[in-house]
């Protein structure tokens, strides 16, 4: 028998470099004694691996390098030799993982399905709680998973909140984002993570008006948010009141945003910050993050889109994509400055389906329309614009609250429910895709015109 120590509990690096040594050297899986260093678990009369020179890296498939970045993080002991069993069959048997009735593959899939779930629970589940501190705002979460997932999901927490110093706690292992590396740290409790911050309010407030007991259906909820979450959730401790009262609750739901006080909601930036951990809509789970609006707070003009594309939801920023492009020509062509503009979209995450290493936009649903209101009520709510511009038929629906049919009302004066006034026209990725040159310059004057139209009405002229 021969240990072989890894780093830590998913050191995928560290087992490929010892099972590689393993297979040159002959020594079957039942042969090695697996364990992480420092924890003292292993055999005592158990020598050490031997390290060798190996030739070659085993041929594998796509499919079990995938199953292994998971599979390694899962929190049963047998992991190892599950995959060094996978491996030397591999060898012999290529198509080996195509069989699922093999009583191997069928565990190594159970097991690698049981770790992305958890990897998906954590990225819905876990709740930041900012800290003033002397360097800046510092974002602190508390979250207690199954299997060993942390370092998988760094790289997730890193895309979506790159700009912002963060460190999420476990009990097993901490990770902290610095705004330019990633640090790994040791365990910690929960007595660690701040119990709550100024985002809190906002966060439950969002959850009250958003959440439907007429439509809930308590089983399904549960499942997908399981009561072990609950307690980590500042929205968690809600649910037994809201669904106490459903009926009740129905007719009791927080008055629409435009008639709140600013002061109730916070600011901008509060918004933003708590914008950021919206989970309550399907669209956060491939998003890269959510792109909130950006202009100054006293912005005459709002201009709201339909969602962030490819670039925006890379950049984390309104309009920076092609279609942005197309829309600051022709914003300076009408005579206004986007900087003086609040740019916003009714959506704010992206929405897309994947073909190759393209990612394909897909306009938003209602029902993806109607759970982003919140935040563009309250984006409104603390801006009181002079004027809402609505690019295209979604930015139409989440405003007025129907259909919209851009063609019959474009380029005329409307009013928003509570009265305000707003003006629509086409999104400029409509003039993207029009392949006729000539058609292309004449709509591309028209929309510029509209903006004109737009611009005027702001300006009370």
């Amino acid at each position: 028998m021969v240990r072989a120590e890894l780093a830590h509990p998913a050191d995928l690096d560290g087992f490929r470099h010892a099972v590689r040594r393993a297979l040159a050297l002959d020594i079957a899986p039942v042969d090695i004694d697996w364990g992480i260093a420092g924890e003292g678990n292993g055999l005592m009369l158990a020598s050490p691996l031997p390290d060798c020179q190996v030739a070659t890296a085993p041929k594998v498939p796509r499919r079990f390098v995938e199953l292994a970045e998971l599979v390694i993080c899962h929190s049963d002991p047998a992991r190892f030799r599950l995959l060094h069993q996978a491996l030397v069959r591999l060898q012999a048997m290529p198509q080996l993982l195509e069989d699922r009735s093999d009583a191997l593959v069928d565990r190594m899939e159970t097991l690698a399905k049981s770790v992305s779930r958890d990897r998906h629970k954590m990225r819905a589940f876990v709740r930041f709680r900012e800290l003033q501190e002397p360097e800046g705002p510092h974002f602190i979460a508390w979250f207690e998973p199954d299997h060993h997932i942390v370092r998988l999901n760094c790289g997730f927490f890193i895309r979506r909140y790159a700009s912002q110093r963060w460190t999420i706690l476990t009990p097993e292992a901490s990770a902290h984002w610095d705004g330019s590396a990633l640090h790994m740290l040791p365990g910690a409790s929960k007595a660690d993570a701040p119990e709550s911050d100024s985002l809190e309010e906002i966060w439950k407030t969002y959850y009250a008006s958003t959440f439907n007991p007429a439509r809930l259906k308590v089983k399904a909820m549960q499942a997908e948010m399981p009561k072990k979450y609950w307690k980590n959730l500042p929205e968690a401790a809600l649910i037994p009141d809201l669904i106490a009262g459903a009926e009740a609750r129905m007719t009791q739901m927080i008055a629409p945003a435009e008639r709140e006080s600013p002061g109730a909601i916070g600011t901008l930036a509060q918004l933003k910050a708590a914008a950021s951990t919206c989970r309550l809509c399907p669209l956060h789970e491939q998003a890269t993050q959510t792109v909130f609006g950006e202009g100054p707070a006293d912005a005459r003009l709002m201009i709201v889109g339909e969602q962030p594309g490819d670039q925006e939801d890379l950049q984390g920023r309104p309009f920076v994509g092609p279609a942005g492009a197309m829309l600051d020509r022709a914003l300076a062509e009408a005579g206004i400055d986007r900087s003086q503009a609040w740019v916003t979209n009714a959506v704010k995450h992206f929405k897309f389906v994947a073909r190759g290493k393209r990612r394909i936009h897909e306009s938003p649903s209602p029902a993806e329309i109607r759970a982003c209101r919140w935040w563009l009520d309250h984006e409104r709510a603390l801006l009181k614009p002079g004027l809402v511009l609505m690019l295209g038929a979604s930015a139409g629906r989440a405003l007025l609250g129907r259909a919209v049919i851009v063609g019959k009302e474009r380029g005329k004066p409307l009013r928003l429910p509570d009265g305000a006034p707003a003006f629509l026209t086409v999104h400029p990725s409509y003039l993207l895709r029009i392949e006729n040159a000539a058609t292309a310059r004449a709509e591309y004057s028209r929309f510029v015109e509209d903006l004109k139209a737009a611009r005027a009405m702001a300006d009370g002229q």
